[in-house]
């Protein structure tokens, strides 16, 4: 009968039994693992108590030291090229065999060891699962999910992806963007794309109807009722208080002053905030068709209907299931290795990210001839600027200037892609610009990716490049000026405030906040503006390579979506940023494996400080202190309130990175959600 020891003696036991087989010593867990034997296999020897088993324990011994010393002989195997994570690892070694435990008992025992080895032979040879979190909160441009996406695409391995979409408020082109590396992810059906959300809006679900899975959260809602835009008109408020605005504007469709001048939107701002919605409902409507097998009809029906619960929306085919994020992630990743995609954005996860955070290192850049990345974003202003943390919030001619400059006579950078991503902003700044664009163009290849928005000033730097991408909706053109201030004069006096001028100088006070412009000094504004439209029709006629009247036929300041200036000569292609670098790559001969140099580069620690004190300087202005009081109200407020109380908020932000400047090239364009 089967020897039982107790759990105290199992060591010395196996020793013992180590022993009778003749096998070495095999006590100490360090000892290596070829030279240990199988503590049931030495109970079955034991057990027996015949020098037969103990013959057949010997025999198998040699045959596995004769496996040894051929697979020794042999080249090592390949390494796996992503190795598994430790809970990927451990589930491997358990190696749930293919067949039920029933099936593997009544097979023999060596039958059984076969079946269990081939089912971990075949786990750790298939396919692997991967999760990625998408959310805004974890500081993620668009650029690094798609190069994580890309990224993901290269592993044989791999089967599908797990992806958990939060808060992401990214506009439609945004989107349209990520969407495309989504799909360019899935190939041609290879791999699957398994998605999980907590509520859907127009562009959130635009993007993940293209989820071979869509699943949400309890109590989660769709909430697609299609694009809007709402124009907010101040003028009545500022009636109340007293306050003009003083403005004039070059081009019938130049709308920027109308929310400051204006009681409801003039004829042409409708007609172009009909042409923008109906582009973007009509993206919606196609791409949504497409990925989830509808017809066109059946999703403006989804549109039309607008809210609906999980449940709703589950039966009616918006989503395929309703379940809590853990359940659902532990169901994708059933009977399959699986991998959390690592965060390598942390310079604590990097110890040579942390070295160039501390300023101890310079930044990272390629050692081969490669591709530029500089980054636009925001509104155009004259000067440096906020230091290095405003560099992701506006564009200072005085920051972006020598980048290209530099970028020019750098010859490691093959070719340049300029990422817009603004309404606009100082025509002077603008002009800036747009000749240093020219300068890095006479020796090297300059290509434009526009982002959500690259209106007015925004287009103004952009056409000189050599070619424009753009996504179909895309908010771009507004070739037109507008300038102008905010009169405050009548307001003060009814607080009992009173202000007396003295000049010298005609024109001294033409600028002063206190007084509207005289007739004379409406006039003279009014002619500058004209001039400063005239070089912006040959700024954009000479990149275009357009007749000026040809320009002014298409600019008077209207708004184009991408697919429409495509239409009309003012873009090149319709693209989004990775089809821009692609074909910058191909302009300057760059090899494909070369990486990006990316501006502006992050902030090192010395730069964060260095820029307290400038951010202090900012607050200290009143309008900052107003955008400052009505920040808490944005963040609280929920989402039709919030929509209304951004608007003021951009409003304010244009005001006060523009206060000073003479003249505007600035599209303000309400938000389409």
């Amino acid at each position: 009968m089967p020897i039982r020891l107790p759990r105290s003696e199992a060591p010395r036991a196996r020793c013992r039994l180590a022993h009778v087989i003749g096998r070495p010593h095999a006590q100490d867990h360090h000892h290596p693992r070829h030279l240990r034997v199988p503590l049931a296999r030495l109970h079955a020897a034991a057990g027996s108590g015949s020098a037969a088993a103990c013959e057949r324990a010997r025999r198998r011994q040699r045959r596995r030291r004769g496996r040894r010393r051929q697979e020794a002989r042999q080249p090592p195997r390949r390494p796996r090229q992503q190795p598994l994570c430790d809970v990927a690892r451990q589930e491997a070694r358990r190696a749930r065999p293919l067949r039920s435990t029933q099936a593997i008992r009544g097979l023999g025992r060596q039958q059984a060891a076969r079946a269990r080895a081939e089912a971990v032979r075949r786990r750790r040879r298939g396919r692997r699962l991967r999760s990625l979190l998408v959310r805004r909160g974890a500081g993620k441009p668009i650029r690094k999910l798609d190069d994580q996406l890309e990224e993901l695409a290269k592993e044989a391995q791999l089967e599908a992806l797990v992806v958990r979409l939060g808060d992401l408020g990214i506009d439609l082109a945004r989107a349209t963007e990520l969407r495309a590396a989504m799909q360019e992810f899935k190939g041609e059906g290879k791999r699957k794309l398994h998605c999980h959300a907590e509520n859907l809006d127009n562009a959130s679900y635009y993007l993940l109807s293209v989820c071979d899975e869509l699943s949400m959260a309890p109590v989660g809602m769709v909430m697609i009722p299609g694009p809007a835009a709402t124009p907010i008109h101040l003028k009545g408020m500022l009636d109340k208080l007293g306050v003009q605005a003083d403005f004039v504007h070059v081009g019938a469709f130049k709308g920027a002053a109308e929310p400051l001048t204006r009681d409801a939107p003039s004829p042409e701002m409708i007609e172009t905030l009909e042409a923008v919605i109906g582009r973007a409902h009509a993206t919606m409507v196609e791409g949504i068709a497409a990925s989830r097998g509808k017809t066109p009809e059946q999703v403006t029906a989804w549109i039309d209907q607008g809210l609906y619960t999980n449940e709703q929306a589950k039966a009616a085919g918006l989503i395929d299931a309703v379940e809590p994020w853990e359940p659902y992630l532990e169901r994708a990743r059933a009977d399959r290795p699986w991998k959390q995609v690592e965060n390598k954005e942390s310079p604590l996860a990097d110890p040579t990210a942390l070295q160039r955070f501390l300023g101890l290192m310079p930044p990272k850049r390629p050692d081969k001839p490669h591709v530029a990345l500089v980054y636009a974003v925001g509104n155009i202003i004259d000067g440096k600027g906020q230091g290095p943390l405003g560099a992701t919030s506006e564009i200072a001619s005085g920051q972006l200037v020598p980048v290209l400059d530099r970028l020019a006579e750098d010859d490691k950078v093959a070719a340049v892609v300029l990422r817009v991503d603004s309404g606009g902003g100082s025509a002077l700044a603008s002009e800036q610009i747009w000749h240093a664009v020219e300068r890095v163009k006479t020796r090297k290849p300059v290509i434009v990716s526009m982002a959500g928005v690259a209106a007015s000033g925004g287009y103004y730097i952009s056409a000189g490049a050599n070619e424009i991408f753009a996504d179909a909706d895309t908010l771009t053109g507004s070739i037109g000026v507008v300038g102008g201030k905010i009169v405050f004069g009548p307001a003060l006096e009814d607080v009992g405030v009173k202000t007396y001028a003295i000049q010298k100088g005609k024109r001294a006070m033409m600028w002063s906040p206190m007084q509207p412009w005289t007739e004379d000094e409406r006039a003279l504004v009014t002619s500058m503006m004209e001039e400063t439209y005239e070089v912006f029709l040959s700024r954009v006629a000479a990149g275009r390579k357009l007749e000026r009247d040809a320009v002014h036929a298409i600019a008077q300041g209207r708004v184009w979506t991408g697919a429409d200036a495509k239409e009309r000569g003012l873009v090149d292609t319709i693209g989004g940023l990775d089809q821009a670098l692609a074909r910058a790559q191909e302009l300057g001969k760059v090899e494909d494996e070369v990486g990006l140099e990316v501006y502006p580069a992050d902030p090192t620690l010395k730069d964060i400080l260095g820029s307290f004190g400038q951010i202090a300087g900012v607050q200290a202005d009143p309008a900052a202190r107003l955008l400052a009081l009505i920040e808490p109200f944005v963040q609280a407020a929920g989402p039709e309130q919030g929509m209304y109380l951004v608007a003021i908020q951009r409003a304010l932000q244009t005001m006060l990175a523009l206060q000073g400047t003479k003249v505007w090239a600035v599209e303000w364009t309400p938000a389409i959600r």
